[in-house]
């Protein structure tokens, strides 16, 4: 079956098999491969994508579930060969270290930030529960965040 979607503010058409995930579509036929499959059974967060305003595990949607979806992915964030301030927040904190984490962390920042500019040390843990690092430990990462927020203007 066919379906189009935005991601990237780029529409596109594919097609996909009806027990395919958005993460396989996104990775082996859009050749986007920021979203990493991590566990493949949501616990991770490695695949989180943005999908119409809501950070959610790509490897948990079905593609045909993304039949008109607006889904933003890390690749979309820097403009202009300049990164996004979340990522440059996550390089300036040197918050990742293998890195495979490091996608899924910024997406679920991002979906944070727009709707909470100035999180709480305790709503960025409970907003990012759902993304594991086995490398870093997480202080640098929440450091990352706060220096994000200041960055795109909510925290001070």
């Amino acid at each position: 079956m066919k379906i189009t979607f935005t991601v990237n503010n780029e529409s596109v058409e594919v097609e996909v098999k009806p027990n395919e995930t958005l993460l396989d579509v996104l990775r082996e036929k859009l050749y986007l491969t920021g979203a990493k499959e991590g566990c493949g059974n949501g616990e991770c967060g490695a695949c989180t994508v943005i999908y119409n305003g809501r950070p959610v595990n790509s490897c948990l949607v079905l593609a045909p579930e993304a039949d008109g979806a607006v889904i933003e992915t890390v690749e979309g964030l820097a403009k202009d060969n300049k990164l996004h301030p979340i990522q440059e927040a996550f390089v300036e904190a040197n918050a990742f270290q293998c890195g495979y984490c490091t996608p899924g962390f910024i997406m679920s920042t991002k979906a944070m930030l727009e709707k909470v500019p100035n999180p709480t040390k305790e709503v960025v843990v409970e907003r990012l529960a759902g993304n594991l690092c086995r490398c870093t430990g997480y202080t640098v990462i929440l450091d990352a965040v706060k220096l994000a927020a200041q960055k795109m203007g909510g925290a001070e």
